[in-house]
C-alpha cells in the first residue's frame, strides 16, 4: 500500500482510468456515427527526378496503398466514409483537393458529410517525402486534427509507417 497517497496499486490503477475516461469520450465523440468525405492523397513530386524521368508506377502504386490504409483506419475507428460519386466530376478536375481555395469543403458539405480529410505526400527526393493529413469542419474550415511528417526511404514500409504515426499520434490520439 501507498502510504502517501492512501491508494493500492489496484486503486491507483482505478483512479488513473476514471481520470483517462473523459478524454477517450472525447476521441470516440470525434469518429463515432459521423461521416467524411475522404478526398484521396495527392502526389506532388518536387524532385528533379520526376520532371526528367517522369511518374513512376510504384509511386502510383504507393499511393493507393496509403489511400487504402487511410480509409480503412478511419472506417475502423467509427467513421463512415461517404461516397464521392457525386461531386466526382468536380474532383477530377481539382488537381489538389487539399491546396483548392476550400472546394473540399464546399465538396464535403453538398455531400452532407460532418468532415473532409485530405492528404497529401510531396516527393523532395527519392530519400526524402513528406506527409501529411488535415481532418476538417466544412462549416467552419477548420482542421480539428492534422498533422505532418517527413519520412526517408520511398518504399511500402516508409510510407505505411509515416502514415501509421500520423494517424496513431494525431489524429486518432486520445484528447
Amino acid at each position: 500500500m501507498n502510504r502517501k497517497s492512501g491508494y493500492g496499486p489496484t486503486g491507483a490503477l482505478v483512479a488513473i482510468c476514471l481520470a483517462l475516461a473523459p478524454l477517450a469520450a472525447v476521441a470516440d465523440d470525434l469518429w463515432t456515427g459521423k461521416s467524411a468525405a475522404f478526398f484521396g492523397v495527392s502526389f506532388l513530386d518536387t524532385s528533379t527526378e520526376g520532371a526528367v524521368k517522369g511518374a513512376r508506377t510504384d509511386e502510383a502504386e504507393r499511393i493507393d496503398l496509403v489511400r487504402t490504409y487511410i480509409a480503412e483506419r478511419f472506417i475502423a475507428g467509427g467513421l463512415e466514409l461517404v461516397d464521392l460519386a457525386p461531386v466526382q466530376e468536380e474532383l477530377d478536375r481539382t488537381l489538389n483537393p487539399a491546396k483548392c481555395n476550400g472546394c473540399e469543403l464546399r465538396m464535403a458539405k453538398r455531400l452532407g458529410a460532418d468532415y473532409a480529410i485530405v492528404s497529401e505526400v510531396q516527393k523532395v527526393s527519392n530519400l526524402i517525402l513528406s506527409m501529411n493529413i488535415q481532418v476538417r469542419d466544412p462549416e467552419t474550415g477548420r482542421n480539428l486534427r492534422a498533422s505532418s511528417v517527413e519520412i526517408r526511404g520511398n518504399t511500402d514500409d516508409s510510407w505505411l509507417r509515416g502514415m501509421r504515426y500520423i494517424l496513431e499520434r494525431a489524429i486518432f490520439r486520445d484528447g
